[in-house]
């Protein structure tokens, strides 16, 4: 009988526990600044942005809370690896050499590099023109790694978009080499008139939530994900943000 008794204690232990585990806030993970996809709005102080939206979506369909927590990019992979953040949505491309210590969704967003340079630079038309030249890009991203193909004299790399479009701006960078979404947000709105972008798409990717390795969150998401496609709320969301239909 006492063992017994032990044993339902036991089962109802865990019971508890997991059942608390389930309660628990999830930490997502986001970009400080990666216009349209993660920024702090300057009116209300807010992180939003496509990502942040998407995410909401996503952990309404699956029936889960949320903190969000802004933080730099190069952060966000060794925090998952941690397990300090349950997720991270911030533009994350989708590579083998991060498949190996995270888990990723399906890739929720096509995208590309592109060559920003000043509106009144006409010696740079395409990746070749920047050897010898000094390019600037995020720290820790495909960008940086593409950038280093092409010869330049530096790659200079920061911590947010925002550093490294100022440092085209004020003459530190010959060209910002950076995704295509970002790259497209900035010529709309702070840059418009004053840069112009040169060359085709490269190294066209695809973005996806990540996980620490082992999650069951992955599944839940990629369920969501396809529900959100389909109810149209996925292409609401593309077109408020992008300003054109889903690719």
């Amino acid at each position: 009988m006492k063992k017994l008794l032990s044993l339902v204690v036991a089962v109802l232990i865990t019971v508890a526990m997991v059942g608390s585990a389930f309660a628990s806030k999830l930490t997502v993970a986001c970009d400080t600044s990666f216009p349209p996809f993660e920024f702090k709005d300057p009116k209300t102080g807010v992180h939003t942005g496509f990502d942040v939206e998407l995410w909401k979506a996503i952990a309404d369909k699956c029936g889960v809370e949320y903190e969000l927590q802004p933080m730099d990019f190069n952060g966000i992979i060794p925090g998952l690896q941690s397990n300090q953040i349950d997720v991270g949505i911030a533009g994350i491309t989708i590579k083998p050499e991060r498949a190996k210590v995270v888990d990723f969704s399906d890739g929720y967003y096509n995208s590309g590099l592109l060559l920003l340079v000043k509106s009144d630079d006409n010696s740079i038309n395409d990746i070749k023109d920047l050897k010898g030249k000094i390019i600037a890009t995020k720290l820790n991203t495909t960008s940086a790694e593409f950038a280093k193909t092409a010869d330049p004299k530096e790659v200079k790399l920061y911590p947010n978009s925002d550093a490294m479009f100022m440092e085209l701006m004020s003459g530190g960078a010959d060209a910002v080499l950076f995704d295509s979404p970002v790259i497209g947000d900035f010529m709309r709105k702070a840059g418009k008139g004053q840069v112009k972008v040169v060359g085709p798409l490269y190294n066209g990717q695809q973005y996806g939530i990540a996980f620490p390795k082992g999650s069951k969150l992955v599944s839940k998401v990629n369920a969501a994900l396809k529900e959100l496609r389909k109810d149209g709320t996925y292409r609401e969301l593309y077109i408020k943000w992008f300003g054109s239909e889903p690719k």
